[in-house]
């Protein structure tokens, strides 16, 4: 049987048990490393490999602005590129390299956010962006005036302080990453929140014939199995009158009267896909038009479309304009009440108020409530 392929930023040894969230398990899934977010996205629209994940936020530190970058694709390098899933993974970091003295004896081995020993021959600490900015509060208390220097991920952080023979650098990583690397443990969990948790996206390249005739996006087909894809959204439906999802009526008439309050079985499935799914949009607006945004957010909100998150980028149109990202509740493609295709299709989305928008993907909401 030939094996799918799923390529990761960072290297494996950076994703610990956690990671099941993210990596699909059995022999099916060949699970292919990087060192960069683009070089992910890269391969990903060559059709070298099946999937791609990459991170897109923290809850403490923001938007992966490398993620943003790719998904903005200002210079038409990734046209086929789409979000189909999501996972989120707790992250937890430890400060990782070589001991000069002794555990301290009063601080408890297991303790959270504590230096375990002396830091005083720490000159210089490798990580990731996002690694410093979700460990500020432990940076200003204990490695004050210490050398900060970016790298590409936390794994090739851990390795880059294992190399150093004077035992002066030192990583912020994944537990598991120092083990790898041989390095002690000099602090652990460090990060300035205990909830700090990292999204990622799964990205897959849209084959050029998921255009109908007539010239209408069709939903790309995933495998089944997968933890991030939309093949559990029956049993997320289910009920003992249930219909497939994609045979609901369209959306009940308020009028409706009854013992029950107006309600019936369509209007129970209706509200069971509150939530179910999230859709993201990227689109520039006419700066000089007052209220352009506005007008965008209306198109939503007049459609019921609860929006989850807004993010942008400079367009590099022109200075200081915008390229922005709207995600919200709701599928393109499974999408009984017909609100995002109503969305899509729009005059005055399409052609009056965005310019230049792009469908960047419809994927399973892995936090419903």
């Amino acid at each position: 049987m030939d094996s799918e392929t799923i390529q990761l930023e960072g290297t494996l040894k950076g994703f610990d048990m956690a990671g099941e969230s993210i990596i699909p398990s059995g022999d099916k899934w060949e699970l292919i490393p990087t060192t960069t977010i683009r070089e992910v996205v890269d391969e990903v629209q060559a059709s070298n490999v099946d999937f791609g994940v990459v991170p897109f936020e923290n809850s403490t530190h923001g938007t992966v602005s490398f993620t943003l970058d790719c998904l903005a694709d200002r210079a038409s390098t990734y046209p086929n590129i789409t979000i189909c899933g999501e996972a989120y993974l707790d992250v937890h970091h430890f400060l990782l390299g070589r001991r000069k003295s002794s555990l301290l004896p009063h601080v408890d081995q297991n303790a959270k956010g504590t230096p375990l020993t002396s830091l005083s021959h720490v000159k210089r600490v490798y990580s990731h962006p996002q690694a410093f900015g979700q460990t500020a509060k432990f940076f200003a208390t204990y490695l004050k005036g210490v050398e900060t220097i970016e790298v590409s991920s936390t794994s090739k952080a851990a390795e880059l302080a294992a190399a150093d023979a004077t035992g002066s650098s030192a990583a912020i990583a994944g537990e598991v990453a120092g083990e790898m690397a041989g390095l002690d443990v000099l602090a652990r969990c460090i990060e300035d929140r205990e909830d700090n948790t990292t999204r990622f996206f799964v990205l897959r390249r849209r084959p050029c014939s998921s255009r109908s005739d007539d010239g209408v996006e069709q939903e790309v087909q995933l495998p089944e199995g997968l933890p991030w894809t939309t093949d559990r959204v029956e049993s997320l439906l289910e009920s003992p009158t249930s219909r497939s999802p994609r045979s609901l009526s369209p959306r009940p008439s308020s009028s409706v009267s009854g013992s029950s309050g107006g309600r019936n079985d369509d209007t129970d499935k209706i509200d069971a896909y509150k939530g179910l799914y999230k859709s993201m949009v990227s689109f520039t607006v006419p700066h000089h038009t007052p209220g352009a945004l506005a007008d965008v957010l209306g198109c939503f909100k007049r459609r019921g479309l609860n929006l989850t998150s807004i993010n942008s980028l400079p367009s590099l149109i022109a200075p200081f304009q915008y390229l922005f990202f709207i995600e919200f509740e709701g599928n393109r493609w499974d999408d009984p009440e017909g609100r995002v295709s109503g969305l899509v299709g729009d005059v005055e989305w399409v052609e009056g108020v965005a310019e230049r928008w792009r469908w960047l993907g419809s994927w399973l909401n892995q936090r419903r409530r």
